[in-house]
């Protein structure tokens, strides 16, 4: 009976770092949250954007000292095996730091840029790092918030925004066809993409239609950086 003791303690050790890595991750959620409701007034208020990004940046840094902690809960070389808490969270991050960049810059974060800004490392064989897929996946979710904010921005009487944000996704759904996806999540999503992409071509229209735009201001806009780097 010896073994099956041995085998307890084994499955009693496996649930109790799950349970510190689920600790982890919650106090994670819950500062992913607040930067959440800190970029919501960009739908309400353009004026406001500016303090919105610097308090999500506060909370993003947060995440970083978190993901730090999470690393050091998790063995050496057994990332994919714990990777399912954070998965989520993670692409939400990066969804959230590419918005921040966005809205600062107008330009899309690399995957360097937002592994960095969480702590995180690029290659695998660093050890904990921000994965290629969530990186992808927490982009495409960038794209149905901008189809949002190009919407509201012409409610609040920005006529040229939309314009910008038509000339950055277009040139994002171009660069994830040149992509070939086997993912099956990354591939759906990607699908979802193109709808983004007509919802917004139906705003910078209707602006055009009445002759609310100014296409010679918007031409020179930045455009969106490959989203491999």
């Amino acid at each position: 009976m010896e073994v099956f003791s041995n085998y307890q303690k084994y499955i009693d050790n496996e649930q109790e770092l799950r349970e510190n890595i689920r600790i982890v991750v919650r106090e994670i959620e819950h500062l992913a949250k607040d930067a959440t409701i800190h970029l919501q007034v960009i739908h309400s208020d353009l004026t406001k954007i500016n303090n919105a990004c610097t308090l999500a940046r506060q909370q993003i840094e947060a995440c970083a000292k978190k993901y730090e902690k999470l690393s050091t809960l998790v063995p050496a070389g057994q990332y994919y095996r714990y990777s399912d808490h954070w998965t989520y969270i993670t692409q939400r991050l990066i969804f959230l730091i590419a918005l921040v960049i966005y809205l600062e810059a107008g330009f899309l974060v690399t995957r360097e840029t937002a592994a960095e800004m969480l702590g995180l490392k690029i290659k695998q064989s660093d050890g904990f790092h921000l994965d290629i897929e969530d990186y992808l996946l927490g982009i495409l979710l960038l794209a149905s918030e901008l189809s949002r904010f190009a919407t509201n921005s012409v409610t609040m009487g920005d006529y040229e925004r939309p314009l910008n944000i038509s000339h950055f996704i277009g040139d994002l759904n171009t660069g994830f066809r040149l992509l070939n996806m086997k993912n099956d999540g990354l591939r759906k999503r990607f699908d979802a993409l193109k709808y983004d992409v007509k919802k917004i071509e139906e705003v910078v229209y209707d602006v055009s239609i009445r002759g609310l735009s100014n296409p010679a201001e918007t031409k020179d806009q930045p455009k969106a950086a490959d989203p491999v780097e």
